[in-house]
């Protein structure tokens, strides 16, 4: 929050620049679509609601809203998912079974001037002693990497004297630059670790950054059914400093990340091209939230989805946030390219969120 004083600009650290704005058959396709309706009416009984969560104004807000249109459009539930398309946002340990080279971009459509963009590549490696034609003879390993950026800001924040007159334009934003590596110990079980910078510019010279840790697992129970554990913003914390505007005047102040532990479940029907993900994360913020998400293809290269975020079992005034979306893949030969698209109710906003994201696979 900035206060102008005695002609001068006072800093007033409000956590996240990022919300300095304001606020196969019949049978199936109707099931999916009861699925869909009720998470809407849930979430309209519950949006009625004035009361906010305090982890909403914690430090590192921007980086927990999602990422991609896939995952938003499943409610950010994929940290269990190993089919499709695949970043260690959601967990580290889910590039070891990505198909390829996966190069994912997307850019998002919000209110109060916002913007949201990610970008991510993923790509897995078999090592292992090879014959002469390459392919790998007697035991495999398999590692896999993901790298990303998560960029936020809000443009058109107005700077103003102390008589409330336009005295300039300021563009606070922050970034997340994240890389992750995993390995794939037995076909049953995968760890990753993810490192991850923060950055953060307020004003001029208040800037901040933090390194933080994630630690994510996968177990595959059998062909249908996959567990996930993760642990997100181990060490994270903002510090801020206004002293090079003030000197002696300034002062500091440590924002420490909510500590994130989310479980998750993933069933996958393959024959019936149907895949349903549940999630529970709890927060050093005191949140315990589920997340649930539901991705059926209705043929090939056609997927639909839907989901549930946010949904608070410890505080259910706080509206949950439900979404839809769709992907279309087409294969160019030696590319596959897929359209995403994902809609995200957002309570306390002039109009809800709209991601709009671009897949490559090679």
């Amino acid at each position: 929050m900035m206060n102008i004083k005695n002609n001068k600009i006072q800093l007033v650290i409000a956590r996240s620049p990022f919300f300095f704005g304001r606020r196969g058959n019949l049978l199936k396709s109707l099931s999916l679509l009861g699925i869909i309706v009720l998470t809407f009416f849930t979430s309209s009984l519950f949006a009625q609601s004035e009361q906010f969560s305090e982890i909403s104004s914690m430090p590192g807000a921007f980086a927990r809203m999602g990422f991609g249109a896939r995952g938003m459009g499943m409610g950010n539930a994929i940290s269990s998912v190993i089919t499709g398309d695949k970043t260690a946002y959601y967990n580290p340990a889910l590039s070891v079974y990505q198909e390829g080279n996966s190069f994912q971009t997307s850019y998002s459509i919000l209110s109060l001037d916002r913007s949201l963009n990610f970008l991510s590549f993923t790509r897995k490696f078999e090592l292992g002693k090879k014959d002469a034609d390459g392919n790998i003879i007697g035991k495999k390993r398999v590692a896999g990497i993901s790298a990303g950026i998560i960029n936020a800001g809000v443009s058109n924040f107005a700077e103003r004297d102390n008589q409330g007159n336009v005295s300039g334009e300021l563009n606070p934003f922050e970034n997340q630059f994240f890389v992750a590596l995993a390995n794939q110990f037995t076909e049953k079980f995968t760890l990753g670790f993810t490192a991850k910078f923060y950055y953060s510019k307020l004003y001029e010279e208040v800037s901040t950054n933090t390194l933080g840790i994630d630690i994510g697992a996968l177990y595959r129970v059998n062909e249908n059914i996959t567990l996930s554990a993760v642990v997100s913003d181990l060490l994270s914390k903002y510090e801020w400093d206004t002293t090079p505007i003030y000197g002696q005047d300034g002062f500091t102040v440590d924002d420490e990340f909510p500590m994130l532990r989310k479980i998750g479940v993933s069933y996958f029907l393959e024959n019936s091209n149907l895949l349903v993900a549940i999630e529970f994360e709890n927060s050093s913020a005191g949140t315990n939230y589920l997340r649930f998400g539901v991705e059926y293809g209705i043929y090939e290269g056609l997927f639909l989805r839907g989901g549930l975020d946010k949904y608070d079992i410890s505080n259910t005034s706080v509206p949950s946030r439900p979404s839809l979306g769709f992907s279309y893949f087409h294969d160019f030969n030696t590319l596959l390219v897929g359209i995403n698209y994902a809609f995200v109710l957002e309570p306390y906003s002039s109009f809800d969120q709209h991601i709009i994201g671009i897949d490559i696979n090679f």
